[in-house]
């Protein structure tokens, strides 16, 4: 990207950038080796796993918040 873009969309650019890079941890086995094959997929170089998650990285804000929605609903029904 050129110096004409602006700094704002450059640097959200870096930031998108380096999170879809790095390495994240994997659900099944734990362990740091997951990587993005391309847009929302995701392998762990470890155990093969392939899972789908947000475009850029394996696991969204918006998805953590509703796997503890779902977690609270799930104790909820244990104690009726």
């Amino acid at each position: 990207m050129g110096s004409h873009y602006g700094v704002k969309i450059r640097k959200q650019e870096n930031k998108i950038k380096t999170a879809q890079k790095q390495r994240h941890t994997c659900p099944s086995c734990g362990k740091a080796k997951v990587k993005r094959t391309s847009t929302a997929l995701f392998e762990c170089a470890s155990c093969k796993t392939r899972f789908a998650g947000g475009t850029y990285v394996p696991r969204t804000s918006v998805g953590v918040t509703a796997a503890k929605l779902q977690l609270s609903k799930k104790e909820q029904a244990k104690e009726a």
